[in-house]
């Protein structure tokens, strides 16, 4: 009769029936929990689409929100420019993600960014990632919003004035020189990335706040100062061992180490008027405007000039390394420009290009360097204390030498557009308004694209070849469209230290230049890292050497 069969546990061994009902019950849990990640992230997106202004009768822009919490940030750290280009080819010019805990609106193209830029303190106001906001803390430039924002910048608008940039410009010289006699004389490649980090942290250290340290002592801090920019983009857990809490960590023994130097500072400044660096030009501007810094705010405002002088130039530094590289025709076409301008000599000659003899034009350099150091009754110390001795024999630069080198100021421009360190910037929308059709909702995240407007605007011809002389005077592609080339952003929020960079990436350049040679040490060139700062996979290794020993 149907159904007086034996059961299935009677016709089967035991064992191999206990086999297909642990399978039966692992692949029941592992759909179950198939379907419950699948609700969890419907309900996710959800949970976003409700927040859209119910006002507006524009739609939220195109994209996902990722998983609960975490949304798309191991996708964006991960997978780098890829994650932005794969979603712009996918939803457009403006889409949306979720990243480091915040929704946001990723945007590209000029008008866009525009909007945005010019929108600052109406449409839109700074927002860093919250672990940037807490590491970096309230005082600084970058986290200051509104009057705050207003009076710092006004406090740091002398610190990188041109007579401020005139002062630095020599001791910064100096570490270049010196830096690259090191990269020399190593018998081994150098990793250039690592080498630029260690260039512009000296710079910022000894040049920007006047700091005098032991060897050992820049090195150790420098290494707690990567330690911080390493977890300025992280999720916002203060947790044992999170990314945050080694942020915290490092900005804490940074703090700890700059106290009693600050305090030095303020009570030598008391019976000193003189200017011997940035942190001098800051306490005087405070003063002129009517600002007492206290300590703390000194503190942050100390970490925020290393961190404005090290990453973004240690990366376009590298980048500019990177283009000589791949571009040698470039390098020659600049050097006949120094040596036109009598910056660097031919080394089987041993005149200049005006017939003056190489010793007498050394001589007049060095000439040159006193009357620079020395100037305007400024008691500067000798830039070369504390410095290895270099090969270089490049003149001391000026403002006005540098502004001369038309060629040189085009391939740093274009350094800055094919790679600019920073691929973009980040804003909160204070109010809900309107971007290519979509609503982009009051208190969303909005980041701006520097990277993907560079290479997507269509004032620039062929954006994918390295090229200066879109820069030239006989094209000027950025000129038609001021907001296509964004490296340093703009509006009141642009950077103000851009031509301190600009003035160091030249520094870096003709001391390159007129100094030593290099060769790549491995067989292809690296890949480009581009989140959160420009830099090379697993580094970019080089050989230096002297191009004409002493």
């Amino acid at each position: 009769m149907l159904g007086s069969g034996p059961a299935l546990s009677e016709m089967l061994p035991l064992p191999q029936f206990g086999v297909l009902s642990a399978l039966a019950t692992a692949l029941t849990s592992v759909l179950s929990a198939l379907l419950l990640l699948a609700l969890t992230r419907q309900l996710w997106s959800l949970r976003w689409s409700l927040t859209r202004d119910k006002e507006s009768s524009l739609p939220l822009p195109k994209g996902s929100m990722g998983w609960p919490l975490i949304g798309e940030t191991f996708h964006w750290l991960f997978q780098g420019s890829n994650f932005h280009i794969s979603r712009r080819e996918r939803h457009g010019n403006v889409f949306k993600t979720h990243l480091l805990g915040k929704p946001v609106i990723r945007v590209t193209g000029s008008e866009n960014i525009r909007k945005i830029l010019l929108g600052e303190h109406s449409l839109v106001c700074t927002q860093w990632p919250q672990s940037t906001r807490i590491i970096l803390g309230p005082n600084t430039l970058v986290n200051s919003i509104g009057d705050l924002h207003k009076r710092n910048r006004k406090i740091l608008a002398k610190v990188f004035s041109r007579g401020a940039l005139e002062s630095y410009l020599p001791r910064v010289q100096d570490v270049v020189k010196s830096e690259i006699a090191k990269w020399c004389s190593e018998p081994g490649a150098i990793d250039v990335y690592s080498a630029a980090k260690s260039m512009t942290f000296r710079i910022a250290v000894r040049v920007l706040l006047g700091l005098r340290m032991e060897e050992e002592r820049i090195v150790y801090l420098a290494k707690i100062f990567e330690q911080l920019m390493n977890n300025l983009f992280s999720l916002p857990i203060d947790a044992p061992f999170s990314g945050l809490r080694k942020g915290i960590k490092a900005r804490e023994i940074l703090h700890a180490n700059m106290e009693k130097i600050i305090q030095e500072k303020i009570e030598r400044q008391l019976a000193d008027e003189e200017f011997h660096d940035a942190f001098d030009y800051m306490l005087s501007s405070s003063k002129e405007h009517g600002q007492q810094l206290n300590i703390q705010e000194l503190k942050e405002t100390a970490v925020e000039l290393i961190f404005a002088a090290h990453s973004t130039t240690a990366s376009a530094s590298t980048s500019l390394i990177l283009q000589f590289l791949r571009h040698p025709a470039v390098v020659e076409r600049a050097r006949t420009e120094l040596e036109a301008e009598g910056l660097v000599y031919e080394s089987h000659s041993r005149q200049t290009p005006n017939g003056v003899t190489r010793e007498k034009a050394e001589d007049a350099a060095d000439k040159e360097t006193s009357r620079l150091l020395n100037g305007g009754g400024q008691n500067h110390q000798n830039p070369r204390d504390g410095f290895p001795q270099s090969q270089s024999r490049v003149p001391y630069l000026s403002l006005d030498k540098l502004s001369r080198l038309r060629y040189l100021d085009c391939v740093v421009k274009e350094v800055l557009r094919f790679l600019p360190p920073v691929s973009g910037g980040y804003r909160t929308a204070l109010q809900t308004f309107e971007l290519d059709g979509y609503q982009i909702p009051k208190g969303w995240s909005v980041m701006y694209s520097i990277r993907d407007t560079h290479e997507t605007a269509p004032v620039f011809q062929s954006p994918e070849l390295f090229d200066p002389d879109r820069f030239g005077p006989d094209r000027e592609e950025s000129r038609s469209a001021r907001f296509s080339y964004v490296p340093f952003g703009g509006g009141v929020r642009s950077c103000v230290g851009k031509e301190l960079a600009q003035m160091i990436l030249k520094t870096l350049a003709v001391e390159l230049i007129g100094t030593c040679k290099w060769t790549l040490a491995t067989e292809n060139f690296p890949k480009m890292q581009t989140v959160p700062i420009v830099h090379p996979v697993n580094g970019l290794h080089v050989n230096f050497t002297h191009s004409d020993p002493l």
